[in-house]
């Protein structure tokens, strides 16, 4: 069951959307603050957020920015009733991956949401050997045994398990997993990728998950 996490503030509009995706067969988590749904995601996760622009507490692109910090795969899609072309444009260049204007059909939210959550591969889980990745739950199984990742090393993992047989630099792995604004040294890369290889019992040597590409960076192993 996806988690969608939906931050309105109007009382209207967050119970008619949380009633109608809780009917289509999805878990609802609806809150009516910006810091509100930055601990939520912090604390629990969610597979894609639908975010109001317009919050009592904080404006919607900077939620949207602390999100990004917190998981840089997270899909959001921006509902707002600022629609115009000006808004939409600004919205999808601060990093929101979808936009609907109010006054919105909950088919094409809904629509939108599985297309998101497609896009996302947040919809199954990835097997790699003896390796599984649950892509929705954020969850990794080694061996058949429950593997216990900091949120980053699990954001690492899942940016290659998304993307297997693909070269990442450092550099495109320190955006997706620690986000744009981060001003850390590439460095934290090779740590991280340090732990995640010890957490998966990965010889370096001899790879069965992520290699090194001298001069470039890291490939995760795919089947």
């Amino acid at each position: 069951m996806a988690r969608v996490l939906l931050v309105e503030d109007d009382s209207q509009v967050g119970e008619l959307v949380r009633r109608f995706l809780e009917r289509e067969g999805f878990a609802v988590a609806w809150v009516r603050f910006g810091r509100e749904a930055l601990e939520r995601v912090g604390e629990e996760g969610a597979d894609v957020v639908v975010l109001d622009r317009g919050l009592p507490d904080m404006e919607g692109l900077e939620v949207l920015k602390g999100l990004r910090s917190l998981d840089p795969l997270l899909p959001v899609l921006l509902l707002t009733g600022r629609a115009d072309e000006e808004s939409r444009v600004e919205g999808l260049l601060e990093g929101a991956d979808d936009y609907l204007g109010k006054p919105f059909s909950l088919r094409e939210l809904l629509a939108r949401i599985k297309a998101l959550l497609r896009r996302a591969g947040k919809e199954g889980r990835r097997r790699f050997g003896p390796l599984e990745v649950d892509l929705g739950g954020r969850r990794a199984y080694l061996e058949g045994e429950p593997l216990r990742l900091s949120p980053t090393e699990m954001n690492l993992l899942l940016v290659f398990a998304q993307a297997p047989g693909r070269v990442f630099t450092r550099g495109e792995l320190l955006e997706r997993v620690w986000g744009p604004e981060f001003e850390g040294s590439e460095r934290v890369v090779d740590a991280y990728v340090r732990l995640l290889r010890k957490k998966l019992r990965d010889d370096p040597e001899a790879p069965r998950f992520i290699e090194t590409v001298v001069g470039l960076g890291y490939r995760f192993l795919g089947d």
